[in-house]
């Protein structure tokens, strides 16, 4: 799909057939770690995923504030805890790591830890990871550039677009 950050790379797993598919991962052009081209095995769908799209339409044009959407994030038991904990940090505001480790049941002393996670986001902007600062505040460490991190932060403070 089309974004004020490029185009964003959408993959899902479909169901059995008898619903929409579960989203998987939400990419940006050039982003660390990140799939840059479909699997061989990827088949285009749009529809497929049209939740998804008109949902993060409506996110850049500032008409939702919330994602509500099957997500199908592929990752070791740790990770998956601390991304359903950038499930709730809430649209507008952020959290240092440490407070994000402390948010997903962790010892502020896996921050490191915490933060690789965090880095590994299969789900660019729906799992809001744009949201996690350094202990000092500082826009640090997002797979998309700190740049768009700036922008998303900036989107969310009613100060972009």
């Amino acid at each position: 799909m089309e974004s004020p950050f490029g185009q964003l790379l959408l993959s899902g797993v479909l169901s059995d057939g008898s619903g929409p598919a579960a989203l998987a991962t939400v990419t940006a052009p050039g982003q660390k770690y990140a799939l840059a081209e479909p699997a061989d095995d990827w088949v285009y769908d749009p529809d497929a995923l049209a939740e998804p799209v008109a949902q993060l339409t409506a996110y850049f044009a500032g008409e939702r504030t919330t994602f509500d959407l099957p997500l199908a994030p592929v990752g070791t038991e740790f990770r998956q805890r601390i991304w359903a904990a950038l499930d709730r940090i809430p649209y507008g505001e952020t959290i240092t790591y440490g407070q994000l480790a402390d948010l997903a049941g962790e010892s502020p002393r896996a921050v490191r830890a915490v933060g690789g996670a965090v880095g590994a986001n299969p789900l660019l902007i729906v799992r809001p990871c744009h949201r996690v600062l350094g202990a000092s505040g500082s826009l640090t460490g997002f797979a998309a550039g700190v740049d768009r991190k700036r922008r998303l932060l900036e989107l969310e403070s009613g100060t972009l677009f």
